[in-house]
């Protein structure tokens, strides 16, 4: 069996899986990451402003599901505040508080199809 490597097919959507995994490592850490952070992670050259429609992917698949708002832990690394564009009714405090408390390992990670899916739907 050959290994396969999400650099390897780098779409928005496979990147949106890598990233999911990521994430949930911080969430089950109770952690608050920065989109350098997850950029340096991805090994992209410069994380400003290209993870918006992968993040993008995560919010609307958390959102048609009925999950906390994963993205939520993504803030910017000189503002410490979330991105433009995410969209949550809750307070971020309690947001947070849902995402550090579900168990995320209990449900498969998205597949990327499942991701262009819920992307489509909401553009």
């Amino acid at each position: 069996m050959n290994l396969r490597y999400f650099s390897n097919k780098p779409n928005l959507e496979t990147r949106a899986a890598q990233i999911w995994q990521i994430l949930i490592g911080f969430a089950y850490n109770r952690q608050i990451t920065t989109y350098k952070k997850i950029a340096n992670i991805l090994d992209y050259n410069n994380g400003a402003g290209v993870l918006n429609r992968q993040l993008g992917h995560i919010m609307y698949f958390c959102k048609e599901n009925n999950l906390p708002p994963l993205t939520i832990l993504v803030v910017n690394s000189e503002t410490g505040i979330l991105g433009d564009g995410f969209e949550t009714d809750l307070d971020l405090g309690r947001a947070r508080e849902k995402v550090f408390g579900y168990n995320w390992f209990s449900i498969f990670t998205p597949s990327a199809l499942e991701f262009s899916e819920i992307w489509k739907s909401y553009k």
